[in-house]
């Protein structure tokens, strides 16, 4: 049987599962016409530029799963080359949970999401921490954030896929809302100003 990118989440019991659930000839259709994707398209750069935050998923040597938000000014996620990702990791709680279980185990998600246009996007692949690469560390940090860099996460795709919009609710960021009601705003203080010199 052919190997098929999407393989990374669709296991044999996945597979099972879907065919005993009616959604595994769908899925083979899928796969027949090309499938998921495991380079960095220029949609997916794109898409990847826009975002100021992502959920990073790892897990440990045992298994368990571990989500963390990772936030920065929009493109902080940065494309290294058509199978890699990267960013600089900041101090925070230093629990260092995602750094300890990439030690034991080097697979890792990313998921991203775009909520004001209702997309989001999966990317499974393989992370590791660099701490002793000052030049890269640098690299990756951007000049105007304040935060010090402690280390550099690279991620290494092996699979994409972009989700379907349902059951997300549209949400936008302040930057967003004000960007939106600028002309709005614009035009209250004009029509207070005419109101005013009417009077």
């Amino acid at each position: 049987m052919t190997q098929q990118i999407s393989d990374i989440a669709f296991t044999p019991t996945v597979k099972t599962v879907q065919e005993q659930k009616g959604s595994r000839e769908n899925y083979a259709k899928m796969e027949q016409k090309g499938g998921w994707k495991d380079t960095v398209t220029e949609d997916l750069a794109e898409f990847i530029s826009e975002r100021d935050s992502f959920y990073l998923g790892t897990a440990s040597d045992d298994g368990q799963p571990y989500i963390q938000h990772r936030g920065g000014k929009p493109g902080f996620l940065k494309v290294v080359d058509e199978h890699t990702l990267a960013f600089a990791d900041f101090k925070g709680n230093r629990q260092y949970l995602s750094t300890g279980n990439l030690l034991d185990n080097n697979k890792a998600y990313i998921f991203l999401m775009d909520y004001p246009n209702r997309r989001r996007i999966k990317i499974w692949g393989t992370a590791k921490v660099i701490d002793d690469d000052e030049a890269l560390i640098e690299q990756l940090t951007d000049t105007d954030y304040k935060g010090k860099p402690e280390q550099a996460i690279i991620f290494t795709i092996k699979a994409w896929d972009v989700n379907c919009p349902q059951h997300i609710t549209r949400r936008y960021t302040e930057t967003e809302i004000a960007e939106i009601t600028a002309p709005l705003n614009d035009r209250i203080a004009e029509l207070e100003a005419q109101l005013s010199t009417a009077n």
